[in-house]
């Protein structure tokens, strides 16, 4: 069972972050926005980080894996960016039975670490 704590700090990340974003003018948080994403594409695909291509297909990505479903479109199947967020935190909260690590309980990524990911995973 996850640490209450844990989930809090988690979500107070995910509000300053978005938060930050807010109150930027609009080019810098585009830009800070990319960057995000760029810094979530190098998790994503870091072998000793989010290793997502070990099972997931991702556009840009080499010698995939199969055994996740492809990473596509992910601004329409989560629209709510924080059930992305939760997902990639820990898959296991909705599927119990999953093979994808649990990245924020087992804390193989930051609740950072993760919110770049969940940008990289939005420009997909």
């Amino acid at each position: 069972m996850q640490q209450p704590a844990k989930l809090l700090t988690a979500a107070a990340s995910a509000a300053a972050l978005l938060g930050s974003l807010a109150l930027m003018p609009a080019g810098t948080a585009d830009a800070a926005t990319s960057s995000a994403a760029q810094q979530g594409k190098s998790i994503a695909f870091n072998r000793k980080e989010g290793n997502c291509l070990a099972c997931h297909k991702m556009d840009h990505g080499e010698m995939a894996g199969n055994i996740g479903p492809p990473l596509a479109n992910m601004k329409q199947r989560f629209p709510d960016r924080s059930k992305l967020y939760a997902h990639v935190y820990n898959e296991h909260k909705f599927h119990p039975g999953s093979i994808m690590p649990p990245f924020g309980p087992n804390h193989i990524l930051t609740p950072d670490q993760i919110h770049k990911v969940v940008a990289y995973l939005y420009t997909l």
